[in-house]
């Protein structure tokens, strides 16, 4: 998304650590969202924030992508 600043969400840590250092999750389903920069000494203008995205029970069969717009 052409931006090298990107943060990462303190629940997609948690998820990832979850299961301890060794037992890592092998698929973790994330959403990017491409966000302004508020702070007026930033060298880019956006940055990704990346998140954990809920799993329905039935996982990971047939989900696709979803394109959402900004005001969601």
């Amino acid at each position: 998304m052409r931006t090298s600043d990107v943060r990462l969400d303190v629940k997609l840590n948690k998820h990832i650590c979850s299961r301890g250092v060794r037992n890592v999750p092998t698929r973790v389903r994330v959403r990017i969202a491409r966000k302004r920069n508020d702070d007026e000494d930033a060298k880019e203008e956006l940055y990704l924030y990346v998140t954990v995205a809920e799993v329905p029970p039935e996982g990971f069969v047939n989900l696709g992508t979803k394109v959402l717009d900004e005001d969601d």
